[in-house]
């Protein structure tokens, strides 16, 4: 079974278990490098990006606290990339949110390429996460989408981050 036909948490036959993060092992050193999350891949326009990766793209700028990466289902290119950004200051409106924004793609583009550039870029307050840290990605999918919330947010530290990101 491959590791993109299985899901993550799952017992392989006993024998392995898909956690869900990628890892390459060094053959001379016995060290391990996480790759990041195997179900995390974004398709835009034929390219596979890890969205780990423009995660750490954004918040290697200096402005960045926080950053999650989700794709929105596009016609034209398969998939958009969505970035819900934290700011180390305030939280930006209109058009300050705009020159961020705008800042942050060119950011993307210099580090990665333009190809990860995000489509969109929304600025909350804090991410939606559970009560130990855990950042939901599901509700952020579900919002990048424009689809209302219909799964249970009963164990989200901060509920009201929803409307703040919509």
């Amino acid at each position: 079974m491959s590791a993109r036909s299985a899901k993550a948490g799952q017992n392989l036959g006993g024998k392995l278990y898909l956690a869900g993060d990628g890892a390459i092992r060094d053959k001379e050193t016995g060290y391990f490098t996480i790759t990041g999350r195997i179900d995390d891949v974004l398709n835009v326009s034929g390219h596979r990006l890890g969205t780990m990766e423009i995660e750490s793209a954004l918040v290697a700028n200096a402005m960045v606290a926080e950053a999650a990466v989700v794709g929105r289902p596009d016609e034209t290119t398969g998939e958009v990339v969505v970035a819900f950004v934290v700011l180390k200051g305030p939280r930006p409106e209109g058009d300050a949110a705009e020159k961020i924004a705008s800042e942050l793609r060119a950011w993307v583009g210099k580090e990665i390429g333009p190809i990860a550039k995000p489509k969109e870029i929304r600025f909350g307050e804090n991410l939606p996460k559970t009560r130990s840290g855990k950042i939901m990605r599901r509700l952020l999918r579900s919002l990048a989408a424009g689809d209302e919330i219909t799964q249970d947010v009963s164990t989200l530290e901060n509920p009201a981050i929803l409307d703040q990101l919509r």
